[in-house]
């Protein structure tokens, strides 16, 4: 008695195989989507937070978070020395790089809660780690940092940190108004063998 055997014929394989193919390029192309937006997202930060500054300087001649008069500006709980400058580690839970976030939401300029005790009130970025600002002087979280004002965010991967440095600077964490640093406050220059690495980044301007 014979047997037949049935199989899949090359025509069948090939219609699979390419149908995988689309699959996985699908999968493949809505990653890069969504990485592009992550980065489109983080450099957004980058570009508010000195529309926040200049904005709230427009319409009361101080500093948010430097104010010294920013209870009667604003109603804030507390208000800046009037240095000129914000001071504070940039993602500190006091100071005037902490009540940054208050004046300028307060000012109607950005939003999120004015309470200071909520846990949603540090802002953070998209993919979750922290945002914040303060000046280039003595509490710059990375060296050689220049400008007056500095915007910073963290928990960026190192794949992210470098496609944001090519989109809003010169493409080396090491030079111009932004820079990468994996171990603060040394800034690098990122390679591929860093895409997996939680980087800082921070831009003067």
């Amino acid at each position: 008695m014979k047997r037949n055997q049935s199989g899949f014929t090359l025509i069948e394989i090939a219609i699979v195989l390419v149908i995988i193919g689309l699959l996985l390029g699908g999968i493949l192309k809505g990653q890069e989507l969504i990485n592009s937006a992550k980065v489109k997202n983080l450099a957004t930060d980058f570009k508010n937070i000195p529309v926040y500054i200049y904005g709230y300087q427009d319409k009361y001649k101080a500093l948010p978070g430097d104010d010294k008069a920013a209870t009667t500006h604003v109603a804030a709980t507390t208000n800046g020395d009037g240095s000129g400058i914000i001071n504070g580690v940039w993602n500190a839970a006091t100071g005037e790089s902490f009540n940054f976030w208050q004046h300028v939401r307060l000012g109607g300029l950005a939003p999120g809660t004015t309470n200071t005790a909520d846990a949603t009130y540090l802002p953070t970025n998209a993919v979750g780690g922290a945002i914040g600002v303060t000046n280039s002087g003595t509490d710059a979280p990375i060296t050689g940092i220049k400008g007056t004002f500095v915007v910073c965010s963290d928990a960026i991967a190192g794949k992210f940190a470098r496609q944001l440095d090519t989109t809003m600077d010169d493409g080396d964490g090491k030079t111009g108004s932004m820079l990468v640093s994996l171990a603060p406050p040394a800034a690098v220059t990122l390679t591929t063998a860093d895409d997996d690495k939680p980087a800082l980044v921070c831009m003067g301007f």
